[in-house]
């Protein structure tokens, strides 16, 4: 993708006579930068990105972009001539906004969604059913970039810099609609900034990120972005109003002039009318402006029901036509790591795959499997390292609650000792079976099912590795319960 140079008027940015600077990239790792790049200078978490100027600088940086803090750290230390300072109150905003001009282009239809989970699922049904219906389109979040142009992405809600750079290649690539995942970090930090929505989701809020964000009042607040700073207030938001935060963010929505669409159980505008399980998904009765309509989908867990009626919500809320979108409907299937089965034992027991890794995704994950049981529900679960610690006892107690049988385990410890963290997991479920290795615990649990047991691995979902102090080792939860059937159904 070819991308000539902006002035900084072009992007927004006004410094006096320097305006009509031209700028030829940007970049936010000096290590990144290249002759005439605008290096944005970023305050961090733990340094301010001001502390990399020099580094830019040598490597051909003519703009810094920053804040008055940052501008305060660099000044004296700027060569005459060599760079223009560029300082205002918010750069993570502004550099958002230049990313959007100087990449100039993104695909026609955009919906983000966030909440604390289901951002996966729904972006990826919304890019099936879209993909169904003739369109081309893409997801983008934690998977990547999924559909019809694929690309990896290091982040949930990648910078600005990488999110704009790659919805301006799918643009090139004649993709007309894209589904993002709008993270809390994301958000707080300002990335999606600039990006045109015509439609925003929220799934539900419970506890996680606490780490970063503190409290839960930050943490809704971050959520609460997308709707009240980058949706514009021509663009429909839509809410699952089952959720206790549901009415609070539909209020603000019609308070600020922005069209609403409601899905849940309860009155809403698409209503989920009922849901029937069987062993390999679910029919969902719903309606729709007083008409019902029914589907069959091989998804399982009622929660997946739900995230596939906020996604056809979405997919509607963006121009979609009601009959087109029902009919697409049918042609969804799980998501991967997302309630994925991942392999079925000669005695029938079933063993699925999920990215529940929040006291709330574990209990929900666990009551909607429950009605696809007619043996015994079993879990394995830990809890990763270097997060919200608080979660973890809280995702125990829902292992405790809602599992027959629970075996605790690492998940991604990182730089803390994984044994404590297993401990504070057990306190929530003291009767759980603990096993440190991971491998070892699944293979444990796949041992011990009986026919009509079904096992639920949860935590890691789609990753493809485990962090353990700072090495990161390959580890797939579905790969590694299709070992354990293998070696112990003799396949091996």
């Amino acid at each position: 993708m070819m991308t000539g140079g902006k002035t900084l008027a072009n992007l927004g940015l006004t410094t006096g006579r320097a305006s009509q600077i031209m700028v030829q990239g940007l970049a936010v790792d000096s290590r990144e930068v290249r002759p005439g790049y605008l290096f944005a200078a970023l305050p961090g978490k733990h340094v301010h990105g001001a502390e990399f100027t020099k580094f830019a600088l040598r490597q051909g940086a003519s703009v810094i972009l920053t804040d008055p803090y940052g501008a305060d750290l660099i000044a004296g230390t700027l060569p005459v001539h060599v760079a223009e300072v560029c300082v205002v109150d918010d750069p993570r905003q502004a550099l958002s906004g230049a990313a959007a001009l100087f990449f100039c282009s993104q695909p026609q239809v955009i919906v983000a969604v966030t909440g604390t989970n289901g951002k996966t699922s729904v972006a990826t049904f919304c890019r099936q059913i879209w993909t169904h219906m003739g369109l081309k389109a893409v997801n983008l979040g934690t998977t990547g970039v999924e559909g019809a142009w694929s690309a990896p992405l290091n982040h949930t809600t990648p910078e600005p810099i990488t999110l704009h750079r790659a919805l301006a290649q799918a643009a090139e690539a004649e993709v007309t609609h894209a589904a993002m995942e709008a993270s809390s970090h994301g958000l707080e930090q300002k990335r999606l900034d600039g990006v045109v929505l015509s439609a925003a989701g929220f799934t539900n809020f419970s506890q996680d990120h606490l780490d970063y964000h503190n409290t839960f009042e930050a943490y809704f607040s971050a959520k609460s972005g997308l709707f009240d700073r980058v949706l514009h207030l021509q663009g429909c938001a839509v809410i699952n109003v089952d959720d206790a935060k549901g009415p609070e963010l539909t209020k603000g929505c019609i308070a600020r002039g922005q069209s609403v669409i409601t899905v849940g159980r309860s009155v809403a505008d698409l209503q989920i009318l009922g849901q029937k399980y069987d062993a390999t998904g679910q029919d969902i009765l719903f309606s729709w402006k007083g008409e019902s309509h029914q589907v069959k989908v091989p998804l399982v867990g009622g929660f997946q029901g739900e995230n596939l009626m906020l996604a056809a919500a979405m997919v509607l809320a963006s121009g979609g036509e009601a009959g087109e979108v029902f009919a697409s409907l049918k042609a969804v299937f799980a998501v991967r790591g997302r309630m994925e089965l991942a392999v079925t034992r000669a005695n029938g027991a079933s063993i699925y795959v999920d990215y529940a890794h929040t006291p709330d995704a574990v209990a929900t994950a666990l009551k909607a499997l429950r009605p696809h049981v007619m043996g015994r529900l079993v879990v394995v679960l830990g809890a990763g390292g270097d997060r919200d610690p608080d979660k973890r006892t809280l995702m125990g107690q829902a292992a405790d609650r809602f599992a027959d049988i629970a075996f605790v385990t690492d998940d991604n410890p990182r730089t803390e000792d994984p044994a404590l963290i297993r401990g504070m997991v057990m306190v929530g479920a003291p009767d759980a079976t603990e096993v440190a290795d991971r491998a070892e615990a699944i293979l444990r649990a796949v041992d011990c099912l009986q026919p009509g047991d079904i096992l639920l691995i949860a935590g890691k979902g789609h990753e493809s590795c485990q962090i353990i102090g700072h090495d990161v080792f390959p580890f797939d939860d579905v790969e590694q319960a299709s070992i354990a059937v293998a070696a112990l159904e003799g396949k091996y």
